[in-house]
């Protein structure tokens, strides 16, 4: 893992290329994503069948894009019971920390009795995606369906790619714990275009939610508007600020656990110590020979990881701030004075006993978060995302008389005498 330095002259522009790099590998799809698009719009089923046989070498009929529940309770039964108990415990954690997060709405009668207010209503339909192939997530399915079914979304239903056949047990308990109406056994770009537009077998709805590859990323970027979507998310990626307080081999593993997700993942460590960053290369090499997904983590800790070493605390907030990284870990001495000062991170981790996998799994705040340096101005998945906030006005007639002459003044300035039209006509009547 490459080590910079901030007092090296070359800094900057290292520093940059490393962040940046990444950033810049999503690849430019859009050719393939429209047709793929176009195709479900007009076709359909036939459509989803098609790329279904293609790119996940399954051969589906109408009748089984859908999950038949004889499918879902077989495997849901051949399930380890402590994974079931895990998604019972993550279920129960997540659900908890987003009621925290509902509103009500709100309306008042101002000093001329006018009412005013906020009604709030959840969305009626909405899709999650989740993802197969080289890793199938069951938390990912908790963290998308949960804040929906909190915010009172009645009707949840569910995309999930089942390359060469495979369907994953954990996904269909976790789904079945969060009252998904339909599980559909297709993905990609595909998939995104079947809820969007609806076909045969798949339901229109009115919210894309969930992760996936970058055809999924790029598809969800081109229905947008069409359809809502909770974001464009890019590959995970971690920044954590440690000293030689911490165990090297911790840190470690901390920056493997988004390496491991995706070759272009992004892992960085800021420290003030070049000992510590030595220490922690070297922990790095040992855990890696021992992961399942070595290669993929190898791939993206050369390609874009890096380690640096910072002169001070100010260069650490700076730094993290300028990436404005997804996960943030800081486990350093005054660390909750830090976060004062940390305004760009799609979550944080404070101290040394809160890995980011907690966060993953079931510490109880979404995992859903913004990615390639979008925490700037985005947020995490949350309760808000399923609901419409609708403003009402009732004035009274003493109320537009009061406030009306202000109203056509300002219409006649902008030049639009129908509105102050509209006013005068109540004011005089």
């Amino acid at each position: 893992m490459r080590i910079l330095n901030t007092r090296d002259k070359s800094f900057k522009k290292a520093f940059f290329l490393v962040v940046n790099s990444k950033r810049g590998q999503s690849k430019n799809n859009l050719s393939k994503v429209t047709k793929i698009i176009n195709q479900v719009k007009n076709k359909g089923d036939l459509s989803l069948i098609k790329y279904t046989e293609k790119f996940d070498n399954i051969k589906l009929t109408t009748n089984s894009i859908k999950l038949n529940n004889v499918i879902i309770n077989k495997k849901i039964k051949s399930l380890e019971n402590k994974i079931k108990k895990s998604i019972d415990l993550a279920f129960e954690r997540i659900t908890k920390f987003h009621k925290k997060q509902t509103f009500k709405g709100f309306k008042f009668k101002d000093k001329l009795g006018n009412e005013l207010g906020y009604k709030i209503s959840p969305l009626d339909k909405i899709g999650v995606y989740v993802p197969g192939g080289t890793a199938s997530y069951p938390s990912t399915l908790l963290m998308n369906s949960i804040p929906a079914m909190v915010a009172g979304v009645k009707n949840i239903y569910c995309v999930m790619p089942t390359p060469n056949g495979e369907i994953n047990a954990g996904v269909l308990y976790a789904a079945k714990k969060c009252r998904i109406k339909s599980i559909f056994r297709v993905g990609g770009a595909q998939a995104v275009a079947a809820l969007t537009y609806g076909t045969k077998s798949i339901p229109k709805v009115d919210k894309i939610v969930g992760p996936g590859n970058i055809y999924v990323a790029t598809a969800k970027k081109e229905v947008f508007g069409t359809v809502g979507i909770d974001m464009v998310a890019g590959p995970s990626e971690i920044t954590v600020i440690a000293d030689d307080t911490n165990k090297a081999d911790w840190t470690a593993a901390d920056l493997l656990s988004q390496a491991e997700h995706d070759v272009l993942s992004q892992s960085i460590l800021l420290t003030k110590s070049e000992k510590f960053a030595k220490k922690v290369t070297r922990e790095i090499t040992n855990i890696l020979k021992t992961l399942p997904r070595k290669k993929i983590a190898s791939q993206s800790i050369k390609n874009y990881g890096c380690i640096v070493v910072c002169k001070n605390d100010k260069e650490l907030i700076d730094l993290a701030n300028i990436i404005a990284p997804e996960h943030l870990e800081i486990k350093i001495k005054g660390a909750e004075k830090m976060i004062k000062k940390i305004k760009n991170a799609g979550s944080i981790f404070i101290g040394q006993y809160s890995p980011e996998a907690v966060g993953d799994y079931l510490a109880g705040p979404n995992h859903v978060l913004p990615t390639s340096g979008s925490a700037r101005f985005a947020s995490g998945l949350s309760v808000n995302d399923f609901i419409k906030r609708t403003s009402f006005i009732k004035c009274t007639k003493t109320g537009i008389e009061k406030i009306g002459q202000m109203a056509i003044n300002l219409a006649n300035y902008e030049g639009l005498h129908a509105h102050a039209l509209s006013v005068k006509k109540r004011i005089n009547s």
